[in-house]
Formats: structure tokens, sequence, C-alpha cells
């Protein structure tokens, strides 16, 4: 009975958590949705109407089409990211999580929340930038299944990431540090705009130690039916990745870290 009571708490807790989050981005959606899309917009016009027909194939498939399932994929990676980073810093400076932390809630149930809310956030994002992409594309997919778990991976995976960096950061200005220096380099590094092959062998095989070239490519399979890497394998380093940054941001909550400043 008492197991059964505790079970319900965390379930409370948990969708308490997930609808605060999604209220949070949905209600400012003017800042939140808005944005990705028109920065979207303007790589489809400038990267695929207007440099596009001079470049011409790439991967076998007409340029538009090539840099869609990136551009679909770095609005997912950026918004899930940026979602919990900023979210739980915000919290954190509030004091409102360490309220959480003394109630009767489960450390691994606050971290599912924050996660599952970057991830709406990233798919909603995903989900509006493909609806853009069909006014300038014919979008077929290859491998539902890949697509949608690739997608789904990639939100966790960052949203992870933003969770550590809203927990590690020390002042708002922290929060732009990693997206600035870190994740947007390895974006435009990724594949997102061209492929591997294109590339010397030294650059092809230092490409291979970004993580975002992986995400990218079997999300392009998925769609397109075209990659540079092994799917299953980018599937295995998402899930390995997961499951330590997971480990470590329960670990790091349960101490406290970065709450009491």
């Amino acid at each position: 009975m008492k197991e059964t009571n505790l079970m319900a708490v965390q379930w409370v807790a948990l969708q308490t958590i997930v609808a605060k989050e999604i209220r949070r981005f949905t209600r400012i959606w003017q800042q939140t949705l808005l944005p990705p899309a028109i920065t979207m917009t303007l790589y489809f016009v400038i990267f695929g109407n207007l440099i596009g027909p001079r470049i011409g194939d790439m991967g076998g498939v007409d340029y538009m089409s090539f840099i869609v399932p990136g551009l679909i994929m770095m609005s997912v990676i950026t918004n899930a990211y940026g979602n919990v980073a900023s979210s739980f810093f915000s919290n954190k400076f509030q004091r409102s999580v360490e309220e959480m932390m003394v109630a009767p809630v489960h450390p691994g149930t606050i971290l599912l929340g924050y996660v599952l809310g970057g991830v709406a956030r990233g798919v909603s994002v995903g989900l509006i930038v493909t609806l853009l992409s069909l006014y300038f594309t014919n979008l077929s997919i290859h491998h539902l299944g890949v697509v949608v778990s690739i997608i789904l991976l990639s939100a966790i995976l960052f949203s992870l990431g933003g969770f550590i960096n809203g927990m590690h950061a020390r002042s708002f200005d922290d929060i732009s540090i990693i997206p600035t220096f870190v994740i947007t380099p390895l974006t435009y590094l990724g594949g997102v705009f061209y492929s591997m092959s294109l590339l010397p062998e030294f650059w092809q095989g230092l490409s291979r130690l970004n993580p975002i070239l992986y995400m990218v490519n079997t999300f392009r399979y998925g769609i397109l039916g075209v990659s540079d890497v092994s799917a299953w394998l980018s599937f295995a380093m998402m899930l390995l990745f997961i499951t330590l940054l997971s480990g470590y941001s329960l670990v790091m909550l349960k101490r406290g870290v970065g709450m009491r400043q």
C-alpha cells in the first residue's frame, strides 16, 4: 500500500513537471516556436532555392531534399537542449528546484520530467520545420521506424545535455556557452549541408568523431535512404551516451550539485 502511494506521488509529480514545461514554451510561442520556423525557412530559401540549383545533386538526391533532414534534426537538437538548460537553471535560480528536492519526489522523476519537456519542444519545432519543408520539396519517408526513433533519441540526448548545463551553470550567461561554442559548430560540421564523401580522407576520419554527424545521417537515411554512416552504429552510440548522461545527471542531482551556491 505504501509503495502504491509512493508511485502515485511520483506519477503526479511527473505529470506536473511535464505539464509545466509544455505550458512554459507554448505560452510564449512567439519566442520558442516562431523564431526557429523563420530561421529554417530562410535556410530553405537561401541554401535550397538560391544555392541548391547551382550545386546540383548531393548523395544522389537534389540538394534541397538533401538538406531538409539535416535542418529538421538541427532544429530538434537546439530546441530540446535550450529548453531544458534555460528552464532548469531558471527554476534553480528561483529556488523552486530545492522545493522539489525536499519533497517526496525522486530525482529520477525530476530528471524525466524536464527531459520529456525538452523532447516535447524539440519534436514540436521539428514537426513545424517538417511541415514548412513540404512547401519547398516533396518528402517521402524511406523508413518510418528509423525517423521516429532517431528523432526521439536525439531529443532525449540533448535534453539530458541541457539538464547538465543548467545544473552546472552559475549565471544565465553560462547557458549560452555550450550552444554557441560546442553545439552550433558541431551541427554545421555534422553533414547538414554536405556529404562527408566530399571531404578529404583526413577530414572524413575527423568528422567521424562528431556525434551529430551520426544523428543527421541516420535521420537522412530514414527519410531519403542515403547515409554516410551505419545506422546501427548511430543507435548504439546514442543509447550509450543517453545511459551515461542519465547516470551522471542522477548522481549530480542526488548530491545537489549546483543547487546550493
